[in-house]
């Protein structure tokens, strides 16, 4: 009998394992948005701004009460302005100015340990009693006192940003929710500072954002490198400093002629003797000051008083000699 023999099975081929799916491509958006962030390394000017800006805020602290009060630049950085306001939730006063030679607003924020300072300084504490730490609504006086701050702020950010741009910078509104305090996108690039306040042995922050759409047009005044000490020249004051000097008194003298005599014939004359010029009424007189030339004048009258008459500066590095040229 024959064997039967059942068909084998045919063989299948394993499926091919499917190919991982291909990651989405990053948002174009966000991609130009990053590519376009600012670089504080290139804008050495914002920081001079910032140290002006402390400096002007102390200055205004002093005014209002007895005890020592500093500000101090305590950082400089970028981000995006969601999350800048996010690190206050619930624990910061906000001011909205407007900069309307900018058109464009700044935010700036004055924490919870700041107010608190601030009022214990206001009124007299002499750092004695523990910092306060309650976590409550601001009171209508920590408003109140917040709002004085904001003023001070904004004259002294038109004064700091005077070297880079001139604008004022008007309170429009003050918010105690980070939600409310919108001066455009969560999403877009800002510039953070933030300042410490030291005072009655504690302290608290103030901070500053401004957008990047705002720093934008006015990359070519802080890219700037200054070098030396005019990096943080006030105009003000150098222009107070060139006025006082204007005032200062000079003595002038008008020299006709001069003659170079020897030793000997200076201690060879006698009293009475006339020693004659070869000046004329034309020959030109040197002004001087201090023993430096200055200018070239003519002589003459005015009403029955010797007068001179300016015809031009004396350039030292043209002259060909000390004595008089005619």
């Amino acid at each position: 009998m024959d064997e039967i023999q059942t068909p084998e099975a045919p063989a299948f081929a394993p499926l091919p394992t499917p190919a991982a799916a291909p990651k989405p491509a990053a948002d174009l958006r966000t991609r130009i948005l990053e590519a376009g962030g600012l670089s504080l390394d290139r804008l050495p000017m914002l920081h001079v701004v910032f140290d002006r800006l402390a400096t002007a805020c102390s200055d205004a602290a002093k005014h209002l009460a007895s005890s020592s009060t500093f500000y101090s630049l305590s950082g400089v950085e970028s981000g995006r302005f969601g999350e800048f306001l996010d690190a206050y939730d619930a624990n910061a006063v906000v001011g909205i100015f407007h900069a309307p030679e900018w058109d464009g607003h700044i935010l700036v924020g004055l924490d919870r340990d700041f107010l608190y300072t601030m009022v214990e300084v206001l009124f007299g504490a002499d750092g004695s009693e523990p910092p306060v730490e309650e976590e409550r609504s601001f009171s209508a006086i920590e408003l109140r006192i917040a709002q004085m701050v904001f003023e001070q702020v904004g004259k002294a950010l038109e004064s700091s940003f005077g070297l880079v741009s001139q604008t004022p910078f008007r309170l429009e509104r003050m918010e105690t929710r980070m939600e409310f305090a919108v001066i455009g996108r969560r999403s877009n690039k800002s510039v953070q500072a933030k300042f410490l306040l030291q005072a009655l042995n504690r302290g608290g922050e103030m901070f500053l954002i401004i957008p990047q759409t705002v720093l934008n047009p006015l990359r070519p005044a802080l890219g700037k490198v200054l070098t030396g000490e005019s990096a943080a020249r006030d105009p003000r004051w150098a222009q107070q400093i060139a006025a006082e000097a204007q005032k200062t008194a000079v003595k002038l003298r008008a020299v006709l002629e001069e003659r170079h005599l020897t030793l000997g014939e200076i201690a060879g004359l006698k009293v009475g003797q006339v020693i004659e010029l070869d000046a004329t009424p034309a020959t030109r007189i040197k002004l001087e000051g201090n023993d430096r030339p200055l200018f070239w004048c003519r002589a003459g009258q005015s009403q029955g008083a010797y007068v001179l008459r300016v015809e031009e500066a004396i350039n030292p590095e043209k002259e060909g000699g000390d004595g008089l040229l005619g």
